[in-house]
């Protein structure tokens, strides 16, 4: 059985970026910010992308988007 780590990577590699939500819906991954950790520290090129989104109430809510960089 693989590891979230590994399906999070593998999922990077076919796709533009993973956000937290989409980690938790497809991946059952709470805690994205760590498994984005693991993989740095084995040496993957991984960026992350700050996106703003201004709610109904006009406050903003930020969200991570983790991102491959290109080889």
């Amino acid at each position: 059985m693989t590891t979230q780590k590994e399906r999070i990577l593998e999922y990077l590699k076919t796709h533009d970026g993973i956000t937290p939500l989409q980690a938790l819906d497809l991946f059952g991954c709470m805690r994205l910010g760590a498994r984005i950790a693991d993989l740095k520290a084995e040496g993957h090129k991984i960026e992350t992308t700050m996106i703003s989104v201004k709610k109904e109430d006009g406050r903003a809510k930020q969200y991570a988007c983790y991102h491959l960089e290109e080889s």
